[in-house]
C-alpha cells in the first residue's frame, strides 16, 4: 500500500471524495493537493522521521505486552457498540484543549477510526469560522467552538490504514477554513496518561508524521465544499448526508518511515 505521494509509486485515488460533480464545478482530485516526497526539504524530512520513530516506539512498547493502540482506548469500556465514542466522554487535555475519540460505523472498510479535534481554548487567537449565513443547523460558537482536524482509520489489528477529512455534519464541528485548521495541527497534544500514555503520544505523533499530507487533505476538503457551494448555492452543503468523507488517503507508516530513513 502506497502511503503518500513519493518517488516510490503513485498516490491512490481517494475512496470517497464527494466529487461526483462533473465539468467546471468538480474540484481537482486529492492527489493534486499532496506533496511529492522529493519536494520535502531536508529539515522537514528529519522532523517527520523523528515523529515516525515515536509512532513506531509507541507501538513497540505496547506490542511487548501483547497490546495495540485501539485496544488501549477500548479497555474496560464494555461491549464495542457501533457509533459509540471510546473511551466514554472522549479524551480531552484541559491545557492544550485537544480532544479525540474512537468509534466505528464504516462496516468492512475498517475496524474504526479516531477523530481528532481542537477546541476554542487552544486555537490561535485570530482564527475565525467560515462565514456561512445559510446554515440549516447551528454551529458551536464562542467557547464551545470546536474544529475537526483529521480522522485516522484503523484496521482490526490496531494499525493505521488511512487518513481522511469529513463534512461538517459528521462531527458537528465549527467549520474553519483549511488554512486556519492547518495552523491548529501543531497544537494537538494529549499530555496525560488517560486512557493510555503510549496511545495518546502515538496519535499526536501520527499527526506530526503525516502533517504535509494532512495539509493537502484539508485544502482538498475545502475545494470539495467550494465546488458543492458553486453547484448548489441554495442548499446547506455542510448538512448534505450524501457528502460524508471529502477525501481519503491510504497510509503505511512503515513505508513512509523507511523512505525517511534514507535521507542523508
Amino acid at each position: 500500500m502506497i502511503a503518500v505521494a513519493t518517488d516510490y509509486g503513485p498516490v491512490p485515488a481517494p475512496s470517497v471524495d464527494g466529487a461526483e460533480l462533473a465539468g467546471p464545478s468538480a474540484p481537482p482530485p486529492l492527489s493534486h493537493y499532496l506533496p511529492a516526497f522529493h519536494e520535502l526539504d531536508l529539515q522537514t524530512r528529519r522532523e517527520l522521521l523523528d515523529a515516525g520513530r515515536e509512532v513506531l516506539d509507541c507501538r513497540r512498547v505496547l506490542a511487548k505486552g501483547g497490546l495495540n493502540i485501539v485496544g488501549e482506548v477500548l479497555r474496560d469500556q464494555g461491549e464495542f457498540v457501533e457509533m459509540a465514542h471510546y473511551p466514554q466522554d472522549d479524551v480531552f487535555d484541559t491545557d492544550t484543549h485537544a480532544q479525540y475519540y474512537y468509534h466505528a460505523h464504516r462496516g468492512d472498510a475498517e475496524h474504526g477510526h479516531f477523530h481528532t479535534f481542537l477546541r476554542a481554548g487552544g486555537m490561535p487567537a485570530d482564527v475565525a469560522p467560515f462565514a456561512f449565513h445559510a446554515a440549516a443547523e447551528p454551529w458551536p460558537a464562542g467557547d464551545d467552538a470546536i474544529s475537526h482536524l483529521v480522522a485516522v482509520s484503523m484496521d482490526a489489528w490496531g494499525e493505521p490504514i488511512g487518513l481522511f477529512a469529513t463534512n461538517r455534519w459528521v462531527t458537528g464541528e465549527t467549520w474553519y477554513p483549511a488554512e486556519d485548521v492547518i495552523r491548529m495541527l501543531g497544537r494537538f497534544e494529549i499530555d496525560h496518561a488517560w486512557p493510555s500514555w503510549p496511545a495518546n503520544r502515538w496519535l499526536g505523533a501520527m499527526l506530526r508524521l503525516y502533517r504535509p499530507w494532512i495539509e493537502g487533505i484539508l485544502r482538498h476538503r475545502d475545494a470539495v465544499i467550494a465546488a458543492r457551494l458553486r453547484a448548489r448555492p441554495d442548499e446547506d452543503v455542510f448538512e448534505d448526508r450524501a457528502l460524508e468523507i471529502t477525501g481519503y488517503l491510504p497510509v503505511s507508516v512503515e513505508q513512509l518511515v523507511a523512505a525517511l530513513r534514507e535521507v542523508r
